[in-house]
């Protein structure tokens, strides 16, 4: 067994002061709202205390910083007290330490592991990135642009590259655990910090059970054929023995996780060989033995459906989904062992792979189809059986064996991907727990370093995602839409951060940042506008049950415990969730879809096209400034932010794994 490891604030910086906490000892002056003097506090009381009563020894005065001289007061306590009993936030021993009375962590609490190199890293990103979307992408994508979607693919790879390399710059300056949620709170405070862990969750919780759903429709008539047993129904929604099976599947995701960071990072890099290797299989196959120059103007032409089409196939296709995923390294970036030069080598690579694999599938697709398919428009192509586009063409072809592997693949790919984002969705919910936003027990995590509780909770609400109430296209939809929202917070906090912390060392810096994060903020705004108003309404519907919950548990939480929320600095989303809603509603994005209850239809159109994408854009440029000048105060940053530099001394010096024990 390695060596307990404890947090110190620097481990999980934005949280609120807490008796666990090196520093809790002292009351801090609270920037923006009234200054006041530090001053001593007594001890909290408990059973144990300092001295040789208990066994303890001294801890000498640290000349290092707070968090070191913390980490090592841990340390001391693990070795002098081995039987000492797990325990709750709240609980654990009292020790002197550099003259201030201090409380050091529950054993209980432990360090996420920083076992994933670059590799590993890389390919968490690859292999969330290569999922059910390069097996439906190409075909939805060309019903909706036609030869054009190859445009969407470039356009869209564009877009999501350009907040990759936004996350690639944050990612390298704060290598934390959940970074996604965690930026934007370092910049504008805990209301945002938590709307961005929302909107990060609810894209990624969503997104095992859709991946599961896919391999199940490509699966589906095997079993069907063979055993006589549907596992989808012809509305596309999971029967009740495709349930059992997905269950089954989300169980097997949730343990692997349940097993660490080491276990998760081997099992995937096994998968993302032949993630990668299968479809570039497939691009090399088609564009040798099938490839029709003239379907590129077949069917109206090069661009049947206008720019329109092409911008509307970048979410409603599939293209931004199969895009999602880069953001894996930094949501991981705690546990990999030199996150300042991984995350970014990361997150890049991990885009440049995705960008060049799917506009060449996409190349392979078009011009692979049977002419006489495109005889009725690209929107009515169609393939005999439910088994998907690719394996489909394979088989015509008569070439059985690739459909044979695409049939495999199309388990493995979405399987891989699905396995990632159990994983992501439950280092979400631990940032959640770790903030107070959510209750403390999201934020506890095993004996081998997992948060296990939340690992729990991301399974259950993925089982209940399988209940035959939304469509796979449906929750595509929403899926991208939502982690699109949760990516526009990055370009946010990087404009604001760029003020707030210009010091701060960068080992990688976006060149142009000060024009490059506004225009990312409105590039991700524009794709949400795109998705269409019946997407639109329900992203936000959702925003509000999680302001909703957000607000339950402040109301249920004691004040001691309960986070500031910085309500002023956060003051700028509830205009942009606000504006969001009203543009899609009165915008030509469709399809039209009416609110329950109040029975609003929106995609009026009375933004016609081109006015509706100018309109937003504006828009979103007016919140990205209103934001910046609601920024936190850099005292207030600082303060969030904790002390990286000690957090990485205190693992290379004191916490180091022990030997194992035999």
């Amino acid at each position: 067994m390695s060596r307990t490891f404890f947090p110190g604030p620097a481990s999980f910086p934005g949280r609120p002061r807490h008796p666990t906490d090196p520093n809790a000892g002292l009351e801090r002056p609270a920037a923006g709202n009234g200054s006041r003097l530090p001053r001593q506090r007594a001890a909290p009381s408990s059973p144990w205390t300092p001295g040789a009563e208990r066994g303890l020894r001294a801890v000498p005065a640290a000349p290092s910083s707070g968090v070191l001289a913390f980490a090592r007061a841990a340390s001391t306590i693990a070795e002098n007290c081995p039987a000492c009993p797990l325990g709750v936030p709240g609980e654990g021993y009292n020790v002197a330490l550099a003259g201030q009375a201090v409380k050091a962590p529950a054993v209980g609490e432990r360090k996420l592991r920083r076992e994933v190199g670059l590799v590993g890293l890389l390919f968490a990103s690859v292999g969330s990135i290569i999922g059910s979307g390069w097996l439906f992408g190409a075909l939805n994508a060309s019903k909706i642009a036609g030869p054009a979607a190859l445009i969407s693919w470039v356009v869209g790879g564009a877009a999501v590259i350009l907040l990759a390399l936004i996350h690639a710059e944050l990612g390298g300056m704060y290598p934390v655990a959940g970074g996604s949620a965690r930026f934007p709170h370092y910049a504008f405070g805990s209301l945002i910090g938590f709307s961005s862990g929302w909107f990060a969750f609810l894209g990624a919780v969503t997104t095992a059970p859709i991946e599961v759903e896919a391999a199940l429709t490509y699966a589906g008539g095997y079993v069907s054929q063979f055993f006589h047993v549907d596992l989808i129904d012809k509305q596309g929604l999971v029967t009740a023995p495709g349930f059992a099976v997905s269950v089954v599947l989300m169980l097997i995701f949730s343990a692997i996780n349940v097993m660490g960071v080491k276990w998760l990072s081997e099992t995937n890099k096994v998968a993302v060989w032949w993630k990668i290797a299968i479809p570039v299989l497939a691009v090399i196959v088609l564009l040798i033995v099938a490839f029709h120059p003239s379907n590129f103007t077949a069917g109206g032409g090069f661009m049947p459906f206008g720019l329109k089409g092409v911008l509307t196939a970048i979410p409603a296709g599939g293209v931004i989904f199969a895009y999602l995923g880069f953001e894996q390294a930094i949501q991981l970036g705690a546990e990999t062992k030199n996150p300042r030069r991984n995350i970014p080598l990361a997150v890049i690579g991990s885009m440049i792979v995705g960008v060049i694999l799917y506009v060449g599938l996409d190349l392979a697709f078009v011009g692979a189809l049977d002419p006489k398919l495109l005889s009725k428009g690209w929107e009515n192509i169609a393939f005999n059986g439910t088994f998907g586009p690719f394996a489909a063409i394979f088989e015509t072809l008569g070439l059985t064996f690739f459909a044979v592997l695409i049939y495999i693949d199309a388990v493995i790919s979405p399987g891989g991907t699905g396995l990632l984002y159990v994983g992501t969705s439950s280092r979400l919910t631990f940032a959640l727990g770790r903030n107070r936003y959510i209750p403390d027990i999201f934020a506890r995590l095993s004996t081998r370093g997992v948060p296990i509780f939340a690992i729990a909770f991301s399974f259950i609400v993925g089982i209940f995602l399988f209940l035959p109430f939304p469509s796979w296209a449906q929750l595509v939809g929403f899926i991208s839409s939502a982690t699109v929202i949760a990516y526009a917070m990055a370009p946010l906090a990087m404009g604001a951060l760029r003020m707030q912390e210009p010091d701060r060392e960068r080992p990688f810096k976006l060149w142009g940042g000060s024009v490059l994060a506004p225009l990312g903020f409105i590039v991700a705004n524009e794709i949400i506008l795109f998705s269409g108003w019946a997407v639109v309404w329900k992203l936000v519907f959702a925003i509000v049950i999680g302001f909703i919950l957000l607000g339950i548990s402040s109301a249920t939480t004691s004040a001691e415990r309960r986070p500031s929320l910085d309500w002023r600095s956060g003051a700028w989303v509830w205009p942009y969730v606000l504006g969001l809603g009203v543009i899609s509603y009165f915008a030509s994005f469709g399809p039209a879809d009416r609110l329950p209850i109040i029975l609003l239809k929106g995609a009026k159109g009375d933004l016609p096209y081109g006015i509706d994408v100018l309109v937003m854009a504006v828009f979103a440029l007016a919140i990205y400034f209103l934001a910046m000048w609601l920024r936190l105060p850099s005292e207030r940053v600082h303060e969030y932010v904790g002390d990286l530099a000690a957090e990485a001394e205190e693992e290379a010096e004191v916490l180091a794994p022990a030997p194992a024990a035999h």
